[in-house]
């Protein structure tokens, strides 16, 4: 049985009732970010019930030594971490010297969490009677700024509802916090300095081993009843820093505390300068104030909403599941850093480690290509260039030469810190997907300069790879690919899969057209490119050969490209013929057992048919979806979007609606059942895929947007903008028909379920 305590809203997240069973998946659902840090949902006062305490400062992170029982070579000697940073949210709350923790009091009512996606704030209020039997309502709000972005902000609200007691509210700086997973339990953090001026403090610690410097900060005021109260220091620790307000307040009084606090980090500041740098942030902070710094924060999110948003009318639940993916892809990540990424997990948790996998490219692009100007997706491209050169030395750690390129599957810095061997090894298809994602970049922006510049450099280290992962089969007379673990990650150390030897060739064949190309357009970054790789024509004559002679398993018997050599050995019984008392087979089977079955993680065949939509027909695309679904058990949070595409393609909307629930309300319905751990955000912009290519049918063909739009029958209308090229579009389906209005100042054509639109600027033209 799914989750299912969050109310239906179109804009905000709402929970009610106190459950102690639910905090920590409420932790992960109710995370806030800003692009730059992020934090789950953990409560300001003390709660000694079971929490996952997490605060992230972006692009931080940890080596933590890779823990296996025998060392393998090439193996990554790190596992890169997420790091906990200091915790500057905390306030401990005492009422008559009694700690406030909902763990402990006699009774909590009215409960009530809400996260504002429209604002972007993060509210929680109830009324508690401690275990000294007092009552008193409590009203949190908290968020991050947009528009100081090494800020957050908090105002906690007390109200005396019997009688009286001495109400004690203490903020705090704590820098004494660990991870989760660490491998080793080891200190992560260095304590170099803390201090106090005035109602502000400061802890500056680095990082052990990788030593980023940061200064976790904080400001605080209180009101006790309407006047201000004076602060006192707490007693200092070497971890702990921090202020106490403290009054008598008498039934119906109110207490009343605003807390700024934050990070400045040494990826943007001098080291020596960050307490003078988060000095200025609170300057900037007083002066604003909480109401003025909130507005602000309503503004900026106006604004991103303005684009982004998709809006469904008939469907509440399927409207606060695209506004929920939505708001969190752009708390994780808003282009302003290309030094930054999208991780797995954003600001919502630790697993998975690093900041970035092949969702990115494969997922996230198209989301970011749309809704922000082309140069927040050129960013993400320009990202993977920066890292060719650790790229080249992973490929030489596993024995490549000759600048062959292997982008990693877990990254923070470029090298590769996944330690699992099949993945780490094997899962060698991501190498594709950054070369996808630089031809994607191109089909959907028009925008070339980035292959010339850059990107015809990681092309080649690209093809490199795949000309030397290859061996030449006598047997067969072609190319295969030995030894490899495709999408489908329950199938390991496998020959042939047919998505990994299909993206070599695609990408072999890629890259020698962009070399032609830049020869022919840009000649002297041609020179440029070929003198700095000292790329060779007995490399490219060998790609060519490779390209035009790979081999790929087939079944005559189904009329299929088989997912690898022997996938038909394996005990054919369906998704369907399980009992539900084994699902998820990843939480009730022994690996030994996975491996062996015919089950699929996520889309693996069909996500090469994705990809490549336009190199097969809709009946190869029928045959191959019929044949791979009903063995696939969409384990993966990346696996609902790319079915839901595909069967709204072949016209199933009732299937494509289904996968489109799933998607859009992973985290929210909990369907994995591991949501306390953190969000699936890489997957969430699979979410807005499956409404803008699914039922929006949106592609670039032939240089032209194209759309085949449908509808779910569950739904009246649904909407979305798109900018295309510096062109934005906003398209409207509904029940009577789709219209389309061109936002600019010259007219655009377009193609409707293959028919020549003409949009005119600021009109609307239905369909």
């Amino acid at each position: 049985m799914n989750q299912n305590y969050i109310e239906p809203n179109p804009w905000s997240l709402v929970e009610q009732g106190f459950d102690a069973e639910r905090v920590k998946s409420s932790e992960s659902l109710f995370s806030i970010g800003n692009g730059a840090m992020g934090q789950r949902a953990n409560f300001e006062e003390d709660y000694s019930g079971p929490t996952f305490q997490g605060s992230y400062i972006a692009g931080v992170y940890y080596p933590d030594k890779t823990r296996v029982g025998w060392w393998k070579n090439g193996y990554p000697e790190y596992f890169a971490k997420v790091l906990n940073a200091p915790n500057w949210i905390g306030i401990h709350v005492y009422i008559d010297s009694v700690p406030l923790d909902l763990s402990t009091c006699k009774e909590v009512i009215d409960f009530k969490r809400e996260l504002n996606m429209k604002e972007g704030w993060y509210t929680r209020s109830f009324k508690a009677t401690t275990s000294n039997d007092i009552q008193i309502r409590v009203k949190v709000t908290r968020f991050l700024s947009l528009t100081l972005d090494e800020l957050g902000a908090i105002k906690y609200e007390i109200q005396m509802l019997s009688g009286k007691a001495a109400v004690k509210m203490a903020p705090y700086l704590d820098a004494g916090i660990t991870n989760e997973d660490s491998n080793w339990d080891d200190k992560f953090w260095n304590i170099t300095q803390n201090s106090q001026e005035g109602n502000r403090g400061f802890i500056e610690a680095h990082t052990m081993k990788t030593h980023f410097a940061a200064c976790t900060f904080m400001q605080a005021e209180a009101l006790f009843n309407g006047k201000k109260v004076q602060g006192k220091p707490l007693e200092r620790t070497e971890t702990k820093i921090g202020l106490s307000f403290e009054a008598i307040l008498e039934e119906g009084q109110r207490a009343s505390l605003t807390k700024f606090g934050g990070y400045t980090v040494s990826t943007n500041h001098k080291k020596e300068a960050l307490v003078n740098a988060a000095h200025t942030v609170l300057d900037t902070a007083t002066t604003l104030g909480f109401d003025g710094l909130l507005e602000k924060q309503a503004t900026a999110w106006k604004g991103i909403w303005e684009m982004s948003d998709i809006t469904i009318t008939g469907d509440v639940k399927a409207q606060q599941g695209i506004r929920f993916n939505i708001f969190q892809l752009n708390q994780t990540y808003l282009g302003k850093d290309s030094r930054l990424n999208i991780g797995p997990k954003g600001f919502t948790g630790e697993k998975y480690g690093g900041s970035t996998y092949w969702d990115t490219e494969a997922y996230c692009l198209p989301f970011y290509m749309a809704t922000k100007d082309q140069t927040v997706a050129k960013s993400l491209l320009e990202y993977r260039y920066h890292h060719l050169e650790k790229a080249i030395e992973n490929a030489q750690k596993l024995g490549f030469t000759n600048g062959a390129a292997l982008y990693p599957m877990v990254t923070m810095n470029g090298e590769e810190c996944h330690n699992e061997w099949e993945i780490t090894f094997e899962e060698i298809h991501r190498n594709g997907a950054i070369a996808f994602a630089i031809y994607n970049y191109y089909r959907f922006t028009g925008d070339y300069s980035y292959i010339p510049e850059m990107g015809l450099e990681v092309l080649i280290g690209i093809a490199r790879f795949w000309g030397q992962r290859v061996n030449y089969s006598n047997k067969r007379k072609k190319y295969v690919m030995l030894g490899v673990t495709g999408p489908n990650e329950y199938e390991n150390n496998v020959n042939n899969n047919w998505y990994t030897n299909y993206l070599a060739k695609w990408c072999m064949t890629y890259t020698l057209e962009q070399l032609q190309k830049v020869k022919d357009g840009y000649p002297d970054d041609y020179e440029r490119i070929i003198a700095l790789t000292k790329l060779t024509e007995t490399e490219t004559d060998t790609w060519e050969e490779i390209s035009g002679n790979m081999y790929f398993p087939r079944s005559k018997k189904h009329g299929i490209y088989l997912q690898q050599d022997g996938f038909l050995d394996k005990e054919m019984i369906k998704v369907g013929d399980l009992d539900k008392s084994e699902r998820p087979i990843n939480q009730k089977w022994s690996w030994d057992r996975i491996l062996r079955s015919p089950y699929i993680k996520q889309a693996d065949v069909l996500q090469g048919f994705y990809l490549f939509e336009d190199h097969f027909t809709q009946e190869e695309l029928e045959k191959h979806f019929d044949f791979y679904e009903p063995f696939t058990v969409h384990e993966s949070s990346l696996s609902p979007c790319v079915h839901c595409i595909q069967a709204a393609k072949l016209g199933r909307m009732d299937q494509a609606y289904t996968f489109y629930l799933r998607t859009s309300r992973l985290d929210l319905d909990d369907y994995n059942k591991e949501v306390e751990e953190g969000l699936h955000i890489t997957s969430m912009a699979g979410t807005w895929m499956s409404i803008v290519e699914g039922f929006g049918g949106m592609r670039v063909l032939d240089d032209k947007l194209n759309f085949t739009p449908q509808i779910p029958k569950q739904w009246d209308s649904y909407s979305f903008k798109v900018n295309f090229r510096n062109r934005i579009i906003t398209v409207t389906v509904s029940i009577a028909g789709t219209s389309f209005e061109l936002s600019g100042k010259e007219e655009m054509s377009i193609r409707v379920a293959g028919k020549r639109v003409v949009l005119p600027p600021d009109q609307k033209v239905s369909v």
